[in-house]
């Protein structure tokens, strides 16, 4: 089954001369003008895009990336000391545009399609970020090893499978969120609001990189096995959690990001992802099939069969033997398993 895979890439743009810089300066400028309503001189397809742009933030008073059609850009490799990528960039009053040194955070293949390029400045710099797509061959999900993921609330993702040990990612994500709900709440005791949207912004930050990392460990460990990942829908995940400082730990907790996080990582590479019914996968026993009780984090107990065990683990095993009820050994599986590239094109995290 043949697939569209899309993803981002970050890329740093290297120290530009002053002259491409001040003309990168003034098109952003620009750019942020022609939101505004304002008048201003601006390559005419990117005032297309702007125009575009301000009718969707209605207003909104904010800097925005200076968008890029495809058309208008390219990329190009050349065989120099310091930097391998040149991306061009489309400026007003300059024929052909300008070309910027670029050093991505991964190789970019030499047979992806390059699309919508966005251009932020930020404290460290100037950066692209650059949307490419390739056509991938994802196999059925039958007939391979299954790694299932659990999303649970004292690790982000527990994984096991055939012949996968277990593995616990993302301990460290609950303790951000804890952190920054303690900052936030003595922040607003002195009503700094603007310090707390900052913090919003760092703790993004810091909790993407959790995702990037636990969705790309998981990705790694399916493509070495040649397995097919097993997803939970995740309608009701946060009836998982107990007690009212659980519940708000877990209502902030990014699921469905990392399970999107997961899905375009796995279609990239040609990864079947398939996804099964997570109802009860939590309170039932993956021994004897019995509901079980959960008395404090982490535990899972059974009453029937005297199991004591690690609940995330628990879930995870579950999803698992659910998958394989799903999956028959041979013919068609019983489940859409793939992401569509229409979903992923609404947002395409990089990886």
């Amino acid at each position: 089954m043949h697939k569209v895979a899309v993803k981002t890439v970050k890329a740093k743009i290297l120290n530009p001369t002053k002259k491409k810089e001040t003309l990168l300066q003034a098109e952003y400028e620009a750019f942020q003008s022609v939101l505004r309503g304002e008048e201003a001189e601006l390559y005419s397809a990117t005032r297309q895009q702007a125009e575009r742009l301000r009718k969707r933030i209605n207003g909104r008073k904010a800097f925005y990336p200076l968008v890029l059609r495809r058309d208008t850009i390219k990329l190009s490799r050349r065989n120099t000391k310091l930097v391998k990528y040149w991306l061009r960039v489309p400026v007003s009053g300059v024929r052909g545009g300008i070309w910027l040194p670029v050093r991505p955070h991964c190789e970019i293949p030499e047979d992806v399609s390059i699309g919508e390029t966005k251009i932020v400045k930020k404290k460290r710099g100037w950066f692209a970020y650059i949307t490419i797509s390739q056509e991938v061959e994802v196999p059925e999900p039958q007939g391979r090893p299954l790694l299932a993921v659990d999303l649970g609330e004292k690790y982000l993702a527990v994984v096991c499978g055939d012949g996968i040990s277990p593995k616990f990612y993302g301990k460290e994500a609950r303790g951000i969120r804890r952190h920054y709900a303690w900052l936030r709440r003595r922040l607003g005791k002195r009503k700094l609001l603007k310090v707390i949207r900052r913090i919003g912004q760092a703790e993004r930050r810091k909790i993407d990189a959790v995702l990037h990392r636990v969705s790309r460990r998981i990705v790694e460990e399916a493509k070495a096995k040649g397995a097919a990942i097993v997803l939970g829908e995740l309608k009701g995940i946060r009836k998982k959690a107990r007690g009212k400082r659980m519940n708000r730990i877990v209502s902030f907790m990014p699921y469905y990001r990392l399970s999107f996080f997961i899905q375009y990582k796995a279609l990239w590479e040609g990864i079947p992802v398939v996804k099964v019914k997570e109802a009860y996968t939590s309170k039932t026993c993956h021994r004897c099939g019995f509901q079980g009780s959960r008395p404090h984090r982490g535990l899972f107990k059974c009453p029937h069969c005297g199991l004591r065990y690690n609940a995330d683990l628990n879930g995870a095993l579950n999803i698992l033997k659910r998958a394989r009820g799903y999956i028959p050994p041979a013919g068609a599986a019983l489940t859409q398993p793939l992401t569509s590239a229409r979903q992923l094109d609404r947002g395409t995290p990089r990886l």
